[in-house]
Order: C-alpha cells, then sequence, then structure tokens
C-alpha cells in the first residue's frame, strides 16, 4: 500500500514538479470529489473511473462478541466505479 507521503513524492516526480505543488493539486482534487459527491454529483475521469455516492438504508446488525441486535444508521457511502479502460489494464496477460 502506498502512503501519502509515497504517493506525493510518485506524482511529483511522474509530473516533474515540487512535491508541495503535487501535495497541492491532490488535495484540490480529492477536495473536489468531496465538494460534487456531497452535492450528489457524479466525478468521472475518462479511462479511469467515475466517483459517486451511495445511500445506506438503516438496518440491525450483529455485535459479534454477543450476537446481540445493533441498530445501524443510515448512511452516504463513497463508490468508485473502474471504468473498461482501466479493468482492461488491470487484467492484461
Amino acid at each position: 500500500m502506498a502512503t501519502k507521503a509515497e504517493l506525493i513524492d510518485a506524482v511529483a516526480d511522474t509530473a516533474g514538479v515540487s512535491k508541495a505543488d503535487a501535495e497541492r493539486t491532490l488535495a484540490a482534487f480529492f477536495d473536489y470529489v468531496v465538494a460534487e459527491t456531497k452535492k450528489g454529483e457524479k466525478v468521472a475521469w475518462a479511462g479511469f473511473g467515475s466517483f459517486s455516492t451511495t445511500q445506506r438504508s438503516a438496518r440491525t446488525g450483529r455485535n459479534p462478541q454477543t450476537g446481540a441486535p445493533v441498530e445501524i444508521k443510515a448512511s452516504t457511502a463513497m463508490k468508485f466505479t473502474a471504468s473498461s479502460a482501466l479493468k482492461s489494464a488491470l487484467n492484461e496477460k
């Protein structure tokens, strides 16, 4: 797994920019994705995939230690859907 620092280093090296510029750019990207998906919009990057949100309804779960029922609140979750180009790149033979 790549850490935040490793990701920033890799992006800075690949793009030929400073680490500070790479960090600001990545932060701006993630802030934009969060802001748009929070509004219910979908953010897509052709050839990579799309980010969107999905609603999880309230449900009853179980405490794994005791088996007692636990109420789980409804929530909004982030969803990433890979593009067909990304899926092909990951599954090359």
